[in-house]
């Protein structure tokens, strides 16, 4: 798979979950998203160590890493070779879970289809696992968000990202017009998987909560991800936004 029809059927399964999002026309259709975050978890084909060759023949190299212990992540930022969306992929890490809803997740993952863990199908296929029980999804969100939202989920798109800067319009302005269609923003700097660098504004705006049918036919309503807009202190910086996305006491070094 080429880099423009993976990020096209990322895009495509994202806004079949978030049609409030696909029915926005508050800038243009083709205006490109700064950064797609994906979520993915320390195991199996679905640890960014897998991931990273499949992400690498389509164009994506690593830029840096960033550790943050308070949230059990480590967060991949990768370039693409042009001027498209970076991703940033953050892996939850399960080691940091306690056993039971350690070994609750590992047993969903393996139950994944074969087909699911290979190849163009990985991260825009859908949740490569059967549905978690509503009970089993409530003992992962005491345990993680992340957990829960990955049980129902799988390694998926959680949220992109837009710059003010590349849309045109401040931040402020697109505020208003988002509350106008009755999307509200979380509190500035998070958007439910990492936190944002303080270089930045920032606003998350979650996503009319989907209904989600679990394992035992419970039917619950879950928002399941939605929309950041991001705009620079300083307009004049050279830098991608995505660069400066994450706050730099977090980076790491990789071996």
């Amino acid at each position: 798979m080429q880099r423009q029809e993976f990020v096209q059927q990322l895009w495509l399964d994202y806004v079949h979950t978030h049609p409030d999002i696909g029915a926005l026309r508050l800038w243009p259709l083709s205006a490109a998203a700064e950064y797609l975050t994906l979520v993915t978890l320390n195991y199996g084909p679905f640890s960014a160590t897998a991931l990273s060759s499949n992400l690498a023949h389509m164009g994506y190299r690593a830029m840096s890493h960033y550790a943050m212990a308070d949230k059990g992540l480590l967060v991949h930022l990768l370039a693409p070779s042009d001027g498209s969306s970076w991703l940033v992929l953050a892996e939850l890490q399960i080691g940091t879970l306690s056993k039971a809803p350690r070994e609750a997740i590992e047993g969903l993952v393996r139950q994944s289809h074969p087909q699911d863990c290979k190849g163009h199908n990985l991260l825009c296929r859908g949740r490569p696992w059967p549905m978690p029980s509503w009970a089993l999804y409530q003992q992962l969100q005491q345990a993680h968000p992340l957990a829960a939202w990955l049980a129902v989920r799988g390694p998926r798109l959680h949220h992109a990202g837009f710059d003010c800067g590349q849309l045109g319009e401040p931040l402020a302005v697109l505020d208003q017009r988002l509350k106008e269609v009755g999307m509200l923003s979380l509190q500035e700097q998070q958007n439910g998987v990492f936190t944002v660098s303080p270089l930045l504004d920032h606003r998350f705006y979650p996503t009319t909560p989907q209904k989600a049918v679990f394992a035992d036919g419970d039917e619950h309503r879950l928002c399941l991800g939605g929309l950041a807009l991001v705009q620079k202190h300083v307009e004049h910086s050279h830098e991608r936004l995505a660069d400066v996305l994450l706050p730099h006491h977090t980076r790491c070094e990789m071996a």
